[in-house]
């Protein structure tokens, strides 16, 4: 508070920088917390399916497997992850309105899923999907 010497009377300030300071840091904390804290706390845990809904059309449904070792099955046809640009790339010549259904066994990488989904946007498939691959002991 400060005191006017020339007319005697009070005058009530209230200082309001110390309290922004304050609330900007807290802001600053908050904001540099958040991230470590949200991905100690997502965990994703993939669905696996006891019976697989067939389309009425999957003559323009391709089929992308990833297998946990590292293979992939295109409709059926076993190849390396590697060869999987030039196989979709065979597969979608034909005819860009097929679908792109990418499954995976739960213990594949996120990275090898997004990169076959990437790979089909990339070729111009008309509809990319993410599909549950069926459960072992119940075909």
């Amino acid at each position: 508070m400060r005191v006017h010497s020339n007319k005697k009377r009070l005058i009530a300030e209230i200082n309001m920088i110390p309290f922004i300071d304050i609330c900007l840091l807290l802001l600053i904390i908050f904001m540099v917390m958040t991230p470590f804290l949200m991905q100690s706390k997502i965990k994703v845990s993939l669905p696996e399916s006891a019976s697989s809904a067939k389309s009425s059309d999957s003559s323009n449904v391709i089929t992308v497997q990833i297998l946990r070792k590292g293979a992939v099955i295109i409709n059926g046809k076993r190849t390396k992850f590697s060869r999987l640009k030039k196989e979709l790339m065979l597969r979608l010549s034909k005819s860009r309105k097929k679908s792109v259904l990418v499954q995976a066994d739960k213990r594949v990488s996120i990275q090898k899923v997004v990169t076959a989904l990437d790979i089909a946007k990339e070729l111009g498939a008309g509809k990319i999907g993410i599909g549950v691959m069926q459960k072992a002991g119940k075909k």
